[in-house]
């Protein structure tokens, strides 16, 4: 579980997280949504260490961020925005190895950790290909794929449909439903919601660092439209 407790941060004198608090269950899939600057990459950048808080915690399968950055950083695996903002080598393979190989695991576990990150995300077989020959929607796979080799309870990912065509996009949505399936917790941060409230567990908007809507997808779009949401008895 991720954990947020009065989280503030702040760029100089703009308060970009204002208090918030926040809990994300393990083998949930959550949609974070907001508009630009709204505080949603601040916010998640928090959950394995990138960010320092101002003020409040963030807790990961209940320890501290700040007092075990390696565990948070294993627990969470962070797709970026823009996946060549993650690539760290030239080919798809030694990529998705970079993780575990700096876990210093065995080559025979980091090998099989590539294998299965690659099969996960339908990439099996192409370890050897270059990444600045992919496609976008490939790309954003790889960046996935490397996140996986950590094999993190929680996977986050930052606006990940950004400048994908359809195929693309229904490609990578399928294959976090289907990790989503699989027992992997998602967090999917974005500004626009088309295809992802469907598999979504929850909806959590933000806006000007608070969270101001945090339910049930359908309720969620109701309270967002000011319309009367219905609850059992």
């Amino acid at each position: 579980m991720i954990d947020v407790s009065g989280l503030v941060h702040r760029y100089g004198e703009a308060t970009a997280l204002d208090g918030v608090d926040l809990g994300i269950d393990d083998g949930e899939f959550v949609v974070l949504a907001g508009a630009n600057g709204s505080g949603k990459t601040t916010l998640v950048r928090h959950w394995n260490g990138l960010l320092d808080p101002d003020a409040g915690t963030v807790r990961v399968n209940g320890t501290r961020v700040d007092e075990d950055l390696v565990a948070a950083r294993t627990a969470v695996g962070m797709v970026f925005q823009e996946p060549r903002d993650g690539f760290v080598a030239a080919t798809v393979g030694r990529d998705v190895a970079f993780g575990p190989e700096n876990l210093g695991l065995p080559r025979r576990e980091v090998d099989e950790r590539v294998a299965d990150a690659l099969d996960a995300v339908n990439l099996t077989g192409r370890g050897d290909e270059r990444i600045d020959a992919l496609s976008g929607g490939e790309r954003e796979r790889v960046a996935i794929a490397g996140a996986l080799a950590m094999r993190p309870d929680h996977l986050v990912l930052d606006e990940p449909f950004t400048g994908l065509d359809a195929p693309a996009r229904g490609s990578v949505l399928e294959r976090l439903c289907a990790l989503h399936d699989a027992g992997t917790s998602v967090v999917v941060v974005t500004h626009d919601l088309r295809d992802v409230l469907a598999p979504a567990d929850r909806l959590v908007v933000m806006s000007d660092g608070s969270v101001v809507v945090n339910d049930a997808p359908g309720a969620a779009v109701k309270r967002l439209a000011g319309l009367p949401v219905e609850r059992p008895c």
